[in-house]
């Protein structure tokens, strides 16, 4: 996908914040990017869940939060399978495992471990070639500094994405089991902020807190909260828009 354009389809503005879709090959994306003052402004990359897409409610309420409070670019790609791209068999036998074990009330982790990793070697190489692609739309530009923000299954694409891309310099993650991960997370020594649900029926607490441990950075946060799995509370967004401008956000000297 090295060699594929960028191509906006659509765009609309509201309180401040311009929402554009883009195509990248067969890739669906959406671009939101403050009105004014986003001349190369930093770029966050987020990761949608499981099931999800890239205009969820979770990723438009992020997306305009890290807009409007940090003053970021902000995209989101469909993963493959997901949003308005078609499934392959496999993709469709996967998710019929995950369901028949949820209504069986059986532990789901061991397939949507194995399905995330999939779609991760897919989603990996085409969210490379959406980052070549956005960092020559000029208000964006390639000397920006670059943020990934992903949890559930957009842990499980980030951090595999995080291992082999320089260009991202820090990223928040949670909710995801470490098999398949640990590996790629101890490559990863960028300032992380984790979060983790104390109480998830899906992941057990050991389990994230092992993927945690085994981030290489001499700089990460752990951000545990009560609750099962999808009740995260909302104010981790705004802890997340924090996290991403002390670490991306550049100082302007002060006049001399």
């Amino acid at each position: 996908m090295n060699s594929e354009h960028l191509y906006f389809t659509a765009e609309t503005t509201s309180s401040g914040v311009i929402q554009r879709d883009f195509t990248i090959g067969d890739v669906t994306g959406a671009l939101w990017s403050p009105e004014s003052g986003a001349d190369h402004a930093p770029l966050v990359l987020m990761g949608h869940g499981g099931g999800n897409h890239r205009k969820s409610p979770a990723m438009v309420g992020r997306a305009q939060l890290l807009v409007a409070d940090g003053g970021f670019h902000v995209a989101v790609i469909d993963a493959p399978g997901h949003g308005g791209r078609p499934r392959t068999a496999h993709d469709e036998l996967e998710i019929d495992a995950m369901q028949r074990a949820m209504a069986a009330g059986e532990p789901v982790g061991e397939i949507v471990v194995r399905y995330n990793a999939h779609l991760a070697e897919r989603a990996v190489p085409e969210w490379l070639a959406t980052l070549d692609a956005l960092q020559k739309v000029p208000e964006i530009g390639a000397d920006g500094p670059v943020g990934y923000y992903g949890l559930n299954m957009g842990t499980a694409i980030g951090v595999p994405l995080t291992a082999v891309e320089p260009r991202i310099t820090a990223a928040v993650f949670g909710l995801h089991w470490p098999e398949a991960l640990a590996e790629q997370a101890r490559q990863i020594t960028i300032p992380i902020e984790y979060a983790l649900q104390w109480d998830d029926e899906h992941i057990p607490r050991e389990s994230g807190l092992a993927l945690f441990d085994a981030f290489a950075s001499k700089e990460k946060s752990l951000h545990v909260n009560s609750g099962t799995h999808k009740e995260l509370p909302r104010f981790e967004a705004h802890s997340a828009v924090r996290f991403f401008v002390r670490h991306l956000v550049r100082d302007v000297p002060a006049p001399a």
